[in-house]
């Protein structure tokens, strides 16, 4: 079966089903009763035409648990005024964290998606104060005008969930001068590894590439790569460990996990890099 991928945007609506999954679960880790709403039939459609789409559920659910720590981490202990989430897709964050409401959140996607969610949100309160933005990321000059807004209010945390692995190397290179150049401070992203970009390939290129949203960016160098655009490390939080810690992991991760510990250090630490979700610093000089 074709999995009914029309747009690189019908990919939010599948990461939506998956957050559902977990909020429906009565142990879930997080709740977000939007998603099931916002992934519509289609999501749904999606996941179980996907190849495996159910069984590589967990590192998503992962990721935005871990998402949803470091951004309410950042907030608070860094003072943000302002988080600017690019390539938003159907992110609920703003209606459903206990966010301060005197942060401004800026909601910016697809003209398409924007107008579909807050369609659907229409009737919900957000916990702060939330701006949706129109955009097309591609265009640098809108690009620029908007990280130039966003700082009118900072510091600023910018979020790309699930955005950069759709680049090329020197769209992800340009994003990150852009970031840097418009004087953000934090940028939190998810980044995967070239071992886990052929992995995830060999299930899902074909529908993907169906859609014109090709998995291509990830680095051999992991976030090293973006330090000569202006940006340095200060958090990595590895999806494998946080997958144990909060106990949403693969069928027998626990096996993986115990062969794992006789490896070469250097084995160890590639692995705990195959995928990650990353806070990063505007360097200065």
């Amino acid at each position: 079966m074709t999995a009914p991928l029309t747009h690189i945007s019908d990919t939010a609506r599948w990461v939506a089903v998956y957050r559902a999954m977990e909020t429906e679960r009565p142990d879930a880790i997080f709740k977000d009763p939007f998603a099931r709403r916002l992934a519509g039939a289609q999501g749904e459609a999606i996941v179980q035409a996907l190849p495996q789409g159910r069984t590589w559920a967990w590192p998503m659910i992962v990721r935005t648990a871990v998402f949803d720590e470091m951004i309410l981490r950042t907030v608070a202990a860094h003072g943000v005024g302002t988080v600017l989430n690019l390539a938003a897709g159907l992110d609920t964050r703003p209606f459903r964290l206990p966010l301060p409401g005197d942060v401004r959140w800026l909601d910016a996607d697809l003209p398409d998606m924007i107008a579909y969610k807050r369609a659907q949100l229409a009737t919900e309160t957000p916990r702060c104060r939330v701006e949706f933005v129109e955009i097309d990321l591609r265009d640098a000059e809108r690009r620029r005008a908007l990280f130039a807004r966003a700082i009118e209010r900072g510091p600023v945390l910018a979020i790309t969930e699930g955005l950069l692995i759709y680049l090329t190397a020197d769209q992800a290179g340009a994003l990150a001068d852009d970031l840097a150049g418009a004087g953000l401070r934090w940028w939190l992203l998810d980044i995967a590894s070239p071992r886990l970009l052929k992995m995830m390939l060999k299930t899902w290129q074909r529908p993907l590439a169906d859609a014109g949203a090709p998995f291509q960016f990830a680095p051999e160098e992991s976030t090293r790569f973006f330090e000569p655009h202006g940006w340095q490390e200060r958090e990595w939080r590895s999806i494998w460990e946080e997958s144990l810690r909060l106990k949403r992991s693969m069928r027998l991760a626990w096996l993986w996990n115990f062969i794992g510990r006789f490896y070469p250090k250097r084995t160890r630490e590639q692995f705990r890099r195959f995928s990650g979700v990353a806070l990063l610093e505007r360097r200065t000089v």
